[in-house]
């Protein structure tokens, strides 16, 4: 499975942005999802998952109530929206795919190369 994430970019704090996550190679249906990020001088840090079997989401506290992953199946795309951002979320933001659900990274087999996301004050 290949992942391309895309739609980083600088915005204000407060704003939104749509981060998606185009895999390609084999279908993403059966696979649980995740997106993780890394903020600059820290270790990458859990953000968000979306299971494939019954696709309960589940988040890191820190995101709860302003981040939504979801999945188009059909366009084998996973997706990551971001609302009231803050200038801590400021980071590289990295989607990957595994047959384990979970918080950790060694869950996740593939990863994306990550795109940024910069929070201005």
């Amino acid at each position: 499975v290949q992942l391309q994430a895309s739609g980083g970019g600088l915005v204000q704090a407060g704003g939104s942005l749509r981060l998606s996550c185009a895999a390609s190679g084999r279908t993403i249906s059966t696979y649980n999802m995740g997106w993780f990020r890394q903020a600059p001088g820290k270790e990458r840090e859990f953000v968000a998952g979306i299971r494939w079997s019954v696709g309960d989401t589940y988040y890191a506290d820190s995101v709860k109530g302003r981040f939504t992953i979801s999945r188009d199946n059909a366009k084998n795309t996973v997706y990551l929206q971001i609302n009231s951002l803050k200038p801590e979320d400021t980071a590289v933001y990295y989607c990957a795919a595994g047959t384990i659900a979970g918080r950790i990274q060694d869950a996740y087999d593939y990863w994306g190369q990550g795109t940024l996301v910069t929070v201005s004050s």
